[in-house]
């Protein structure tokens, strides 16, 4: 075994008491072991992915199986690399006198089958984060560490029976949580598996079937729990693997997903899909704000977002004339009858643009069986198909259309939203429409969305005829190929006394095969489009009814995590999370509730905590389970450069914020947010601006309390007056 060349532990002079042979010893030996087992799995992964890259691509299923195996290797290859003996989290011991056992962000085993390391997602690494005293889960002691530039600098012991206390330096309980509270802010979320508490352990480890719904205030953890739990669902869940739709997280802003970009590769999981709901519509980028909230009301209904069902039927009404088709050899009668049959053969579900291909074969069907003359099929099915008359009806009564045209039609035709939404009134009519119909807000997504869900890609269907048209020519060129060389009547010769190679290639089969090995496959997927098996939604109290549409219809399985907290909602949220879920469309629904304030001192709580009660007396407010020791300050607006210079040069590391000046340019450590964009994040320094412009009723309220909870030790609110 190769020793390590330094000891794993890098303890300060401060706790000299925790560094003593026999505390770490043990360690000692079993991190060297990891050492050497990390520098072997390394070494073998290295190997196992130059050779996938090197191995050829094959086809279909093959090449799709090679791509997953080099994202796998490719994805463990970084983890092992990115935080060698980091890895470890901690050790426990069994009250039954085994063990340790440590527990890693990945399994380890070494080459003897020996297990290094058990993967916190394990049902075995369940104690390590979910024991208390109330419930030791079969656990005498536990261990955890905190690593600064690869080795341990500090370690906290907690102990669950009396036979743990023996060999044990650190036995404060909750130490290790609580200093970690303590740590200074970056730009991205720090690391805090190792200190995961059993009310979000049990969380993150709950089943998958049905809604999940996470209620919990500001400092609560919900977003350290969204994420853990991504991790944990697609590791632990076999109904939830990638080949079956795998799992979508969906943040509330761009700001946030950078915010979390690190957690969950440091997880071990690199497989989960994260988005904002802009992201899964391509206008989103663009999509500006709804200035006129009756609109925005009008448009954050479910029933808007059902219009667009009548507005793509209303181009899928087959003709109700008969027309006569001409044939080079007679004219065929295509009654009202023909059409309305042709229109119902499309498999149901397929979207309408992709569904034109299969009326369009459909009604040449038709066509040549009524044909009475003895013209040969295929040649009567070719001079149909080049019938640009007949295609050009089937073009007027089916179209290819465009989501945004259809949407863009439902605010400039008011007749047409009339008859795709008949239970909205004159006025309501009149204040849909607007001058530039594609001047695209937010609250456009969700019918642009379910318009593009309903129609698909209008190019697919030209693509395909153009494929189709390449495949032909690939074939006939392959044929005349092959038939030259069966005509080589020295080939042929050569051929008798060998394996029949020329005989092979009279085979339809093999013909097919060359004629198609390279053909293209079209365009890539939208990853976002879905189907997923299981979507986590954080900061949830914020979608209307017409969002929900968005990630429901991506879901068939209606397997969710809901995370969120009523209090924060900025337009209000009188009803149950049941209620409002149940109407949105989702069922078997369970309440998961976290009351705890890990994050904020309660210094901040106490002033906060009125805000919010202002507006909703009945807002579930979490108790802080700390103090900073620094009350809120007040001052003029004037003193802002003063008070983020004294904080500068106070702190040599941490974040802080500024909240509601957009005057303010962000620096490298000072960052420049609205309140709506400061939501799930957190700073040691916050401070607002004039916060009474926030708003005024609940938006206003809540906008106060979101931004000032963002802080984690210290609150300064500035005014102009």
């Amino acid at each position: 075994m190769k020793p390590l060349t330094a000891s794993a532990f890098d303890l300060p002079d401060r706790l000299s008491s925790k560094a003593g042979p026999a505390l770490i010893a043990d360690d000692e030996q079993h991190f060297a072991a990891i050492a050497h087992c990390l520098e072997q799995s390394i070494a073998e992964l290295t190997d196992r992915l130059a050779a996938e890259r090197r191995a050829p691509g094959g086809a279909s299923r093959q090449a799709m199986d090679r791509d997953v195996e080099i994202h796998r290797l490719t994805g463990r290859l970084r983890a092992l690399r990115r935080f060698g003996l980091n890895l470890c989290l901690g050790r426990m011991v069994a009250a039954d006198g085994s063990g340790p056992l440590y527990v890693g962000r990945l399994g380890l085993t070494d080459s003897t089958g020996r297990r290094l390391l058990i993967d916190w997602r394990s049902p075995a690494a369940e104690p390590f984060f979910g024991a208390t005293h109330a419930d030791p889960m079969g656990l005498a002691s536990r261990r955890r560490y905190r690593w600064t530039g690869g080795r341990i600098s500090d370690y906290w012991d907690e102990v669950f029976a009396p036979e743990g206390f023996a060999g044990h330096a650190a036995l404060d309980d909750q130490s290790a949580f609580i200093a970690s509270l303590g740590g200074n802010r970056s730009a991205r979320m720090r690391d805090v598996l190792g200190t995961i508490q059993a009310d979000q352990d049990a969380i993150i480890r709950a089943g998958s079937r049905g809604a999940l719904v996470v209620d919990g205030g500001p400092g609560t953890g919900k977003t350290v729990v969204a994420l853990h739990r991504s991790a944990y669902l697609l590791h632990s869940d076999p109904r939830l693997g990638h080949r079956r739709g795998g799992v979508l997280f969906v943040g509330p802003h761009e700001p946030y997903l950078g915010y979390v970009a690190d957690v969950l590769p440091s997880l071990g999981e690199e497989g989960v899909q994260t988005c904002t709901l802009r992201d899964l519509v391509a206008e989103g980028a663009e999509a500006g704000a709804e200035n006129d909230p009756e609109v925005a009301r009008l448009k954050a209904s479910a029933d808007l977002v059902g219009a667009v069902e009548p507005a793509v039927r209303f181009y899928e009404e087959p003709p109700t004339a008969g027309v006569r088709v001409q044939t080079h050899w007679s004219d065929i009668w295509l009654s009202a009858a023909d059409w309305a049959s042709a229109f119902g053969a499309a498999d149901p579900g397929t979207p309408h643009n992709e569904a034109r291909d299969q009326i369009w074969e459909e009604l040449l069907t038709i066509l040549v069986d009524k044909h009475d003359g003895d013209a040969p099929e295929e040649q009567l099915r070719a001079s149909l198909r080049r019938n640009r008359e007949l295609f050009a009806l089937l073009d007027r009564a089916w179209p290819l259309v465009e989501a945004a045209d259809l949407v863009g039609d439902l605010w400039s035709v008011p007749a047409y939203l009339r008859k795709c939404a008949p239970w909205l009134t004159s006025e309501e009519v009149g204040r849909l429409q607007r001058p530039d119909a594609h001047a695209w807000t937010v609250s456009d997504l969700p019918l642009l969305d379910a318009a593009r869900q309903r129609l698909g890609d209008p190019e697919a269907s030209r693509r395909r005829r153009r494929h189709e048209a390449a495949a032909a020519a690939e074939r006939e060129q392959m044929d005349r190929v092959v038939e030259s060389l069966l005509a080589d009547e020295t080939l042929a010769d050569a051929d008798a006394d060998g394996e029949g190679a020329l005989e092979m290639l009279r085979g339809a089969d093999l013909r097919e095969s060359l004629a198609t090995a390279d053909r293209p496959s079209g365009v890539e997927p939208d990853l976002l489009a879905g189907p997923f098996a299981h979507i986590v939604v954080d900061e949830a109290q914020e979608l209307t009814d017409a969002q929900w549409q968005m990630l429901v219809q991506r879901c068939p399985s209606r397997s969710f995590t809901v995370v969120g907290d009523r209090a924060q909602a900025r337009q209000g949220f009188t009803e149950s999370w049941r209620e409002r879920l149940e109407r949105v469309g989702l069922d078997r629904i369970t309440l998961a509730s976290l009351t705890i304030n890990y994050r904020t001192p309660e210094e901040i709580m106490a002033e906060a905590e009125p805000v919010v009660r202002a507006v909703l007396p009945d807002a579930n407010v979490p108790t802080s389970v700390r103090s900073s020791g620094i009350p809120v300050t007040y001052g003029p607006v004037g003193d802002l450069d003063a008070v983020l210079a004294e904080w500068l040069a106070a702190h040599d590391d941490g974040i802080a914020c500024v909240i509601g000046d957009p005057a303010f340019r962000a620096t490298a450590r000072v960052r420049s947010l609205t309140p709506e964009l400061s939501k799930g994040l957190e700073f040691d320094l916050v401070v607002l601006v004039d916060p009474e412009d926030f708003g005024v009723g609940v938006e206003g309220a809540v906008d106060r309390y979101v931004a000032m909870t963002r802080a984690t030790r210290e609150l300064v609110v500035l005014t102009s007056s």
